[in-house]
């Protein structure tokens, strides 16, 4: 059973069938539509005309791969000792639909700004297909906007709303926009990139309350330091929080999210965790993270179906092809190795196209590759252990070439790094 429908979930109900399952599978999903991407909600509200979800699978495919997806339906319980969980939805309801494998893809969900008027009309959050359509709407009249928040998502909808000739200003509680996500370097280009936008950005603002406009539609932001800020539309995008209270009430680990072992189990060997829920092991053990991003989640998808299809998980693999074979469980013992996926991320801001390989150190040695000045240029993190991390901004051979060598654990120096006459490409090939 896999509970969850968004990336993380269908690629796992997909690759179990492409590694050779054949027993049952259950992907349970709350929202009432058809599994679509969600990045581009945030990177495409620019574009004219209706908006159009990108499906993730066709209805047709879980009926020939033969899987019972439950839209509308909401796990509310799990019974760990029973093997059963608790099911809640409009057309769908069990108080013991049982499982053999539990896997969470829960994923995580928008950050609440619990202030004064936080849910006056003219105050929006995007995270689903009806947000972003109702988003997409108001911005048609839209003639000024505010971002809360200077993370990825803010400055995503910030480009898009600039490119329809809107006025945005962003407002970011620290002294960076994207501080803890990227390196200085590339701060300081995206911080010029938006400006050169026509973005206004303002750091070090604390919001204290929202307040209903005197005239027209939309909303007031008052901050802590008493400025007001008006504006039609008012976004607030300030993170997101994953989704573990399910796996906390069945007295599972949680910290920072679904805590899981370098199998992406969690410490009931029944039940593991992916996508944007899950805090897996980095760094060889060293510490746990979650990556909210799309490849994250189909990686450990990918992963979790050959790690779950192994014959060794299983007193026997089922032999039948009817959906209603399983095969009887054992306690697993790891027959795969463990998940060391190199993580990757991508971001759209205007003209500029961000890929991100591995993940970005917090201290440590960097070094730029090309000229931020020209809008082509990467930036490399060090550390003791060696590169960890690669921005590269409009130039993806060396995001390509990154991910090679980091998944390779190729030793590439600093020097190499930044000399542009070094064949970065034959180095990440050279293996």
């Amino acid at each position: 059973m896999i509970v969850g429908d968004g990336h993380a979930g269908v690629q796992l109900a997909d690759s179990l069938r492409t590694e050779g399952w054949v027993g049952a599978i259950t992907l349970v999903g709350e929202d009432p539509d058809h599994p679509y991407q969600k990045p581009p909600l945030s990177k495409e509200l620019s574009g004219g005309g209706r908006l159009e979800p990108l499906p993730l699978r066709g209805p047709e495919f879980f009926a020939e791969q033969r899987i019972d997806h439950l839209r509308r339906c909401r796990v509310t319980e799990i019974d760990r000792a029973a093997r059963t969980v608790r099911l809640d939805g409009d057309e769908h309801r069990s108080t013991g639909l049982r499982y053999d494998r539990l896997i969470l893809a829960t994923g995580a969900e928008n950050r609440a700004l619990e202030v004064p008027g936080c849910r006056i009309d003219g105050v929006v959050q995007l995270r689903t297909l009806a947000d972003a359509a109702a988003i997409h709407a108001r911005l048609a009249a839209a003639r000024s906007v505010v971002v809360i928040g200077a993370g990825f998502i803010g400055l995503e909808f910030a480009a898009a709303a600039r490119s329809l000739g809107i006025e945005v200003t962003v407002l970011g509680r620290g002294p960076r926009v994207l501080r803890r996500s990227v390196t200085p370097p590339v701060e300081q280009y995206l911080r010029e990139l938006h400006r050169g936008l026509g973005t206004r950005l303002v750091d070090h603002e604390e919001i204290a309350r929202f307040e209903p406009r005197t005239e027209g539609r939309g909303a007031s932001v008052v901050t802590l330091a008493g400025r007001r800020y008006d504006a039609d539309l008012v976004l607030v995008a300030v993170g997101v929080e994953p989704r573990s209270e399910l796996a906390a009430a069945a007295g599972l680990e949680v910290a920072g999210g679904i805590v899981v072992d370098a199998e992406l189990r969690t410490a009931d060997p029944r039940i593991f965790a992916i996508g944007d829920c899950a805090a897996f092991p980095v760094e060889g053990g060293a510490r746990r993270t979650r990556v909210e991003s799309v490849q994250n989640a189909t990686g450990q998808a990918r992963y979790l179906a050959r790690a779950l299809v192994d014959p060794s998980r299983w007193e026997g693999p089922p032999t039948s092809a009817s959906a209603s074979t399983v095969p009887a469980p054992i306690v697993p013992t790891p027959a795969v190795a463990a998940y060391t996926e190199v993580p990757w991320f991508w971001s759209q801001q205007g003209g500029a196209k961000l890929q991100i390989a591995g993940l970005v150190a917090p201290a440590g040695e960097t070094v730029v590759r090309g000229d931020p000045s020209t809008g082509r240029f990467s930036v490399f993190s060090f550390t003791d252990a060696g590169l960890q991390a690669v921005e590269s901004v409009n130039r993806p051979a060396d995001h390509l070439a990154a991910r090679r060598i980091l998944a390779g654990g190729l030793r590439l120096t600093a020097a190499d790094a930044a000399d542009e006459s070094f064949d970065l490409k034959g180095f990440s090939l050279a293996r």
